[in-house]
């Protein structure tokens, strides 16, 4: 008897090892699962074929296309509508699945003077320059500017 309860307790605990084992495989492939994250706005082309350029205005565009997602920072002759889809997997850095800029031009009257469209493959990489600015002044060490100021002090009477 006492050898049979001995046996039943060995399969429980093999059982919960095999539970434990399944649990733990379900969340590490579940964290491999992609997270797709879509940011910006991207007009329908169907309402995109409707703005004609040297015809439609100002406030055709914003009645077919909504409000830009930004406009031009010199001057609010640009608007850009932009929509970006982005893949994240686990721990990684996202990455870029599909981007899309669509910049509407407008000429001084206010209607519409060029339509255009960018993609990621028109992008082009920026290096970051990170130089140091020089500055006046010593450089002191940790003990120069412990010890430096011992005899400098005045008593203050004059």
């Amino acid at each position: 008897m006492l050898r049979f309860i001995t046996c039943r307790n060995i399969g429980r605990s093999v059982l919960a090892w095999r539970n434990l084992v399944l649990v733990a495989a379900v969340a590490v492939l579940s964290g491999c699962t992609p997270v797709i994250t879509v940011h910006g706005q991207a007009p329908d082309s169907d309402d995109l074929e409707l703005i004609e350029v040297r015809i439609s205005t100002r406030r055709d565009v914003e009645k077919r296309l909504g409000t830009p997602s930004t406009s031009s920072v010199f001057s609010d002759n640009v608007w850009y509508y932009y929509t970006e889809t982005t893949e994240t997997i686990a721990f990684f850095d996202p990455e870029v699945k599909k981007r899309k800029i669509i910049a509407i031009v407008f000429a001084p009257d206010g209607r519409v003077d060029n339509i255009a469209t960018y993609t990621e493959a028109d992008g082009k990489p920026v290096e970051l320059v990170s130089r140091i600015t020089p500055t006046a002044g010593n450089e002191l060490t940790f003990f120069q500017q412990l010890f430096g100021n011992i005899g400098r002090f005045t008593t203050g009477v004059q």
